[in-house]
């Protein structure tokens, strides 16, 4: 019986990043108030003009679990 083997993983995340800070120039909010309730501190953003999806950033991640297993 052939068993299942995770061989690699792969991550990739947007260069954009956006921190609390930046969210309370477009919002009536804090740093601190965000942190306290959500726990977040930044978070990435895909790029404005669109023509990104959660399949692209799915396939670069992909493609870097593949190189790390050497296939």
């Amino acid at each position: 019986m052939r068993r299942t083997v995770i061989r690699s993983t792969g991550k990739y995340l947007p260069p954009r990043v956006v921190t609390n800070d930046d969210m309370t120039q477009w919002m009536d909010t804090s740093d601190e108030w965000i942190e306290q309730r959500t726990g977040i501190k930044q978070r990435y953003w895909i790029p404005e003009e669109g023509g990104v999806g959660a399949s692209d950033l799915g396939l670069e991640a992909s493609k870097i679990a593949l190189e790390r297993a050497g296939w």
